[in-house]
């Protein structure tokens, strides 16, 4: 759907100004109308207070307001690229006959690991996709999962191979991850594509950092000189998005717990993103005014009650006081990462087979060497 000034204003209030509407509508927050409408009302409420607007569109997003920052709802903009990549779907069996294929591998019956691997399945299965589901004990051998993996590499129906993480501590689990071909390696971790993502080159990235620059691109149109503090250096979030973000002209610092002077580093930086597997790390005062925020953490607390609940990294009610904008536990940066999953396994199909599909999503394009180069790197690979 889309909007025009005018549309906008109707939908919030006739005597809206219209410039602030025809800002709003030129942002690419476009994607979630919700946030569009509370943009709106939010902005309209702050000008009649006589608050002061800056020029770019960037500072008028952040206007001093004794009001909390806007939540960026992970779900329905997660839910836009499922649309997209049922549409991608739709569009490779019609013109190629082609029905991408996901095989999800879980090792164990870690609890929190099959809640994933079911979501993934159920969801992949959703969009259309020929999902199959790989559940082997704990105490599998090593080399009969690597088997498995040979195995799915050269079956040409499965275009994406996820192994869940983590793995039992008797798998080595780098062995693992790179026996996956990288043609298939839907989850970004193979260190070949690891590698193509830092040179600057098209290769499928890890879900999570995809799915984090896209919530804040709906959010801020222009990310050019923006300085962001990614919080934990992880291989599978931190490393890979402080590249993505490099690569869209921010300038980014990577920290993690033993930085020095971390509060003082994050009050410095436009866009703050928590990835340290730490509840309540970052804090109110933490934040300059106006700070986008973004929590990718995952952590399981008590409240008061005695009642277990996910938390993030952030204290998000103190932060919600200084930041313009902000992702919520659940609901921002989790259901991104499964819609970026299946962005990544439409490319992997896409790209494996050298086909051309008109409007796949940016993100997550790639482009892989042809037959000679795979030959070539796999003899490099063996010296």
């Amino acid at each position: 759907m889309e909007f025009t000034a005018k549309s906008l204003c109707d939908a919030v209030n006739p005597s809206i100004d219209k410039k602030s509407c025809e800002i709003l509508v030129s942002d690419r927050s476009i994607l979630n109308a919700s946030i569009i409408v509370r943009r709106a009302r939010r902005w309209q409420a702050t000008k009649n207070r006589g608050r002061r607007y800056c020029k770019s569109e960037l500072d008028a997003n952040r206007q001093v307001s004794i009001m909390n920052a806007i939540q960026i709802d992970g779900k329905a903009i997660a839910e836009a690229i499922r649309i997209h990549v049922a549409r991608d779907l739709a569009l490779l069996q019609a013109e190629f006959n082609v029905i991408p294929g996901l095989a999800v591998v879980l090792v164990g019956e870690d609890p929190a690991s099959a809640v994933y691997v079911k979501t993934k399945a159920k969801q992949a299965q959703a969009v259309g996709f020929k999902s199959q589901q790989f559940l082997l004990p704990s105490n599998v051998d090593e080399a009969e999962l690597l088997r498995l993996l040979e195995e799915l590499n050269v079956n040409d129906t499965i275009d994406g191979i996820l192994v869940q993480l983590p793995l039992p501590e008797h798998i080595d689990r780098w062995r693992v991850l790179e026996t996956i071909d990288p043609a298939k390696d839907v989850d970004g971790f193979h260190p070949y594509n690891a590698g193509r993502l830092a040179m600057g080159r098209p290769a499928l990235a890890p879900c999570t950092p995809l799915g984090v620059v896209h919530l804040i691109k709906t959010v801020v149109s222009d990310l050019n000189g923006l300085d962001v503090v990614v919080i934990g250096r992880s291989n599978i979030v931190g490393k890979p998005l402080g590249l993505l973000l490099g690569d869209v002209g921010c300038t980014v610092t990577s920290a993690q717990l033993q930085t020095r002077d971390l509060p003082d580093l994050c009050r410095k930086a436009d866009i703050v993103v928590a990835a340290a597997g730490c509840a309540g790390l970052v804090r109110g005062n933490w934040l300059k005014q106006g700070a986008i925020v973004i929590d990718v953490g995952i952590n399981r607390a008590m409240d008061s009650a005695g009642t277990a609940k996910l938390v993030g990294d952030v204290a998000f009610t103190e932060a919600s006081k200084r930041a313009s904008y902000i992702t919520p536990v659940p609901g921002g940066v989790g259901p991104m990462t499964v819609a970026y999953l299946l962005a990544n396994t439409v490319s992997a199909a896409v790209s494996r087979r050298r086909l051309s599909l008109v409007g796949s999503h940016p993100e997550s394009q790639h482009a892989w060497p042809s037959a000679s180069e795979k030959k070539a790197r796999a003899t490099q690979f063996a010296e």
